[in-house]
């Protein structure tokens, strides 16, 4: 995909829109996205597969109503970990019949509202959720349709923090286990075995594991059509990561190709469940330098965001390109820090940049479990996000107000 920010005449521009006028409409931070970049990056999924696969974006990487809406616009279905996520899908025009719900603990409302909302499938993660789900199901006259998520045992070689496919792991049931569950399934009432699930991780690199666990998914598949179970899908899921200085991530086209000779023979259905590789690239955050320091062994740049506005690099060290949107001084090694009161605030560290105070940079592949994951500590109101539409941005969310951070909160009599 041809990247959609760029300098022209010597200033950052995204979308042909010039990042400093964003800054002074909407102020800093702030996250700013291209819907043509979330629409050529789902469609890079979208027409990977030579055979039936349904593309499933994961709401967790990037939940904002217009981001949602623009892929269901484009035809994606959704990957869900909460019912305030299929909330989300169902409010941004997506449809429930083409979502999976995953995650590792589903609560007895959450799985009452899915199972309500026409949910595609449930990718269930433990023998104690398919007993609730079957008493649920049972109680509201419906049949739940099942992905048994396996745990196929296979190190995605991702940060330890985001690999989810190894037996230490609380994701998923052994697979050893499955085929008695399965058994246990096609005997209840109100269950309906629809598919096999299994997802290993997040910022996937190289693409053998991820043909390894679908190798292993799929050998299962085959045994339970043999032993006479009627599945539909095959869940392989997401986990595919975005470039880095060091390595480029592998494309679609070759994760399709990958999983589709893995899966070599068995006609089911191809789910995938891409979050980060749609969003990311698609998303910057945009800050402002306000001061710069001299250490006795480093420079910093101390900006107007923070770990709370994105947290990936304090949590597991990711790795942002950070550009000035207009280069100004000489270029010298910096740490880009925020404000927050503590040591693992930062948003880059030894980067070469021509900053001086009041300059703005843009924190590139930001798009993905950036906003989403924010939060309010040291009471920072979270930020604005705009969407660069046609050559026009669009205020998609509003920046929070501190009556926004203590609404809801009540002083004692």
């Amino acid at each position: 995909m041809t990247s959609w920010y760029g300098y022209e005449r010597g200033e950052l521009h995204a979308d042909g829109v010039p990042l400093a006028s964003l800054a002074d409409e909407f102020g800093t931070p702030c996250y700013v996205y291209s819907r043509q970049a979330l629409e050529a990056r789902f469609a890079a999924f979208d027409h990977a597969f030579r055979r039936d696969a349904l593309v499933c974006y994961a709401v967790k990487a990037n939940s904002n109503l217009a981001v949602l809406q623009v892929l269901a616009r484009a035809g994606a279905g959704f990957d869900i970990v909460s019912l305030g996520e299929l909330k989300r899908v169902i409010a941004a025009g997506g449809d429930p019949g083409k979502s999976v719900f995953a995650g590792a603990c589903k609560l007895d409302h959450e799985l009452e509202g899915a199972l309500q909302a026409g949910i595609r499938c449930i990718n269930v993660e433990s023998e104690a959720e398919l007993e609730s789900l079957g008493e649920t199901a049972g109680r509201l006259g419906v049949e739940a349709p099942v992905a048994l998520r396996v745990n196929p045992d296979v190190a995605a070689g991702a940060h330890p923090h985001i690999a989810t496919g190894l037996k230490e792991h609380k994701f998923g049931i052994p697979l050893d286990r499955a085929r008695d569950i399965y058994d246990r399934i096609a005997a209840h009432d109100a269950l309906r075995a629809h598919g096999v699930a299994c997802h290993i991780g997040s910022q996937i690199m190289d693409l053998a594991p991820l043909a390894e666990s679908a190798a292993r998914v799929a050998e299962l598949a085959r045994e339970l059509l043999s032993a006479g179970h009627e599945l539909v899908s095959l869940d392989l899921g997401g986990g595919l990561g975005t470039d880095t200085p060091d390595q480029a991530a592998p494309s679609p086209l070759q994760l399709a190709r990958a999983l589709e000779e893995a899966t070599a023979g068995l006609d089911l259905e191809l789910v995938i469940e891409p979050g980060r590789a749609i969003a990311g690239p698609a998303g910057l955050l945009l800050t402002r330098v306000a001061y710069t320091k001299d250490g006795d062994d480093r420079a910093f740049a101390l900006v107007d965001a923070a770990m709370n506005d994105l947290l990936r690099p304090a949590l597991y060290g990711a790795w942002h390109d950070i550009l000035p949107v207009v280069p100004a001084g000489s270029a010298r090694r910096m740490d880009v820090v925020g404000p927050v009161c503590e040591s693992a605030d930062f948003l880059g560290k030894d980067r070469e940049l021509a900053v001086t105070a009041g300059s703005l940079l843009a924190v590139a592949d930001a798009g993905a479990y950036g906003f989403t994951m924010s939060s309010n500590y040291n009471s920072r109101p979270r930020c604005a996000e705009v969407i660069i539409d046609s050559g026009q941005a669009r205020l998609i969310r509003a920046r929070e107000t501190f009556d926004d951070l203590v609404r809801g909160e009540r002083l004692l009599a």
